[in-house]
């Protein structure tokens, strides 16, 4: 993922031969790379971390609970 978006970014900012055509390659391909990152290492976690504290929640509920529907 570094060498991809350390080879990119100097395309980004390249003025010479073929950089009008580079240039829409490069920004969708840097962008998608950066938010798929951040998705995976930070969005994910977050979200299992979210899901499993409302399941361990809803269990512990559904235990105490059950005693009082039972008896």
């Amino acid at each position: 993922m570094t060498a991809v978006v350390l080879s990119l970014a100097p395309i980004l900012w390249e003025s010479g031969i073929g950089s009008d055509v580079m240039k829409p390659i490069a920004a969708p391909i840097l962008g998608g790379m950066i938010t798929s990152t951040i998705h995976v290492l930070i969005l994910v976690p977050v979200l299992f971390l979210l899901m499993k504290r409302r399941e361990f929640a809803g269990s512990v509920a559904v235990q105490l609970r059950l005693p009082d529907i039972v008896v």
